[in-house]
């Protein structure tokens, strides 16, 4: 997930306004500078084992193995860092990476995107960059022959996977909400109210409570801030398209990987390492 510390209207972009420095007044020997709110020193190092500590306990505590607590820690931190990179990359920075207890990880940066396809990138860069994540724990499963593994390298794919749902506040919502709105903005916002309420019902019938309480949070926190768009220059046409594109070639990026993954554990039956995939999704049990 990605988020932002700039001082700009409410929006998708932007954070809670009790979260938002205030800016200094300007002066006459720097008066750009002066106007911008003070850097995030981002989060206290102890502060950021803690949680870590935490998030990794709780993911051990559900799970049961080790080895995806240690998959799920790695693959978000990695995943963030993709956010980081394209959030520098593009003068959003310098971001910096948020561990939350018990529920993820967040990417902020310094400042609003500059345009609505600069913002779909930063969302798609995390999901993208994330599944590089997964290489290490291939090589284990190559190296040691142990399957354990291989699910490690499958809940990396499927962190990615869900990040793309379009619902907010995952990364999905912000790479398709831009494109939904330059058909229409009602679209946008009914498609988001829609899928939110099918993730969070996923999450209730799942079991899964804490993520489907995050996410009821989330979407009604979004509802009330009103404005969705950043400020900057909306989606083109061309854009649109190349960001549906973008969009899809990832979603099928993490599907293949977690594909790759359970294979070996299904004995190369793709409907069984399906049925496995969906057992831990809570789908046809």
């Amino acid at each position: 997930m990605t988020e932002t510390n700039a001082p700009r209207p409410p929006g998708p972009w932007d954070p809670r306004p009790e979260d938002v420095a205030t800016a200094a007044a300007p002066t006459a020997a720097d008066p750009v500078r002066a106007a911008e709110p003070p850097l995030d020193k981002g989060q206290n190092p102890v502060w950021a084992v803690l949680s870590t500590l935490l998030l990794g306990g709780f993911i051990w505590f559900v799970s049961g193995s080790w080895v995806i607590a240690v998959a799920a820690i790695w693959g978000l931190l990695v995943h963030e860092y993709g956010h980081v990179l394209a959030m520098n990359r593009l003068g959003m920075g310098p971001a910096k990476i948020y561990i939350i207890p018990f529920l993820g990880g967040v990417a902020k940066s310094q400042r609003l995107p500059q345009s609505e396809w600069h913002g779909v990138l930063v969302s798609l860069a995390g999901p993208a960059f994330g599944l590089l994540a997964a290489i290490p724990f291939f090589a284990l499963f190559v190296g040691t022959g142990q399957g354990l593994w291989l699910l490690g390298a499958a809940v990396i794919a499927l962190i990615n996977l869900v990040n793309l749902a379009p619902a907010p506040p995952l990364d999905g919502s912000k790479a398709l909400g831009p494109v939904l709105a330059h058909i229409h903005p009602m679209l946008e916002r009914l498609a988001m109210i829609a899928m939110g309420v099918l993730v969070v019902w996923w999450g209730f019938t799942t079991g899964r409570w804490v993520l489907a309480a995050f996410l009821a949070i989330a979407l009604i926190g979004h509802l009330r801030r009103g404005a969705w768009r950043p400020d900057g220059r909306p989606l083109s046409r061309r854009e649109s398209v190349f960001s549906v594109g973008l969009f899809l070639t990832t979603a099928a990026a993490c599907a293949g990987v977690g594909v790759a993954a359970l294979m070996p554990l299904a004995e190369g039956s793709l409907p069984n390492a399906m049925t496995i995939a969906g057992s831990y999704l809570g789908i046809g049990r």
